[in-house]
């Protein structure tokens, strides 16, 4: 974030040195440049700049991810205070799954254990692990089992989460259960 402030800035004093070549430029002709003209170029660099990373951000993030981890779900918002955005939505968030990665369930080869990773711009990224059951389809919140538990896992599993239906549609389910077979 610090590297994106100093290129804000440096964007600014770029193009506020652009108009002031114009302004000696105009003075050498002759005319003379209006006094807001540098600082209307300075802001222009500002915004300009600041616009161009957050519509570039997703694809920077999808470049970064691995191999086996897939966006399942992204969202993309217009805010009153960006009225760009109306015109074309930001992606300002997204969801990717590490289906490549997933693992079977050593008792139930249909239910798999997969890692979400929650990405937002300007946060760090956050992993959530998740429980697919590709017979139901369902999905729940894995929850960790204590260290003397002397439950099995699909014990565990059937008595501590909380299912979530999935369609047959949902990326997720399509990510982890059709692509992994």
């Amino acid at each position: 974030m610090l590297f994106e402030f100093i290129a804000t800035i440096a964007a600014g004093f770029g193009l506020a040195g652009i108009a002031l070549v114009i302004t000696h430029l105009s003075k050498l002709a002759g005319k003379k440049a209006p006094r807001w003209l540098i600082p209307l170029f300075g802001a222009i660099g500002i915004f300009g700049f600041q616009i161009s990373q957050e519509y570039s951000w997703f694809g920077q993030q999808l470049a970064q991810l691995p191999e086996g981890v897939h966006v399942v779900k992204k969202v993309e918002e217009g805010t009153w205070f960006r009225p760009w955005s109306y015109v074309k939505p930001q992606t300002l968030r997204f969801i990717a799954a590490d289906s490549g990665h997933a693992r079977a369930n050593a008792d139930n080869p249909e239910v798999y254990l997969v890692n979400l990773y929650l990405f937002e711009r300007r946060r760090s990224v956050q992993q959530v692990p998740q429980v697919i059951d590709c017979a139901a389809p369902a999905r729940a919140d894995y929850v960790l089992q204590e260290k003397d538990s002397k439950m099995s896992i699909d014990e565990h599993v059937k008595q501590t989460t909380a299912w979530r239906p999935l369609e047959k549609n949902d990326p997720l389910y399509i990510n982890v259960c059709i692509n992994k077979k």
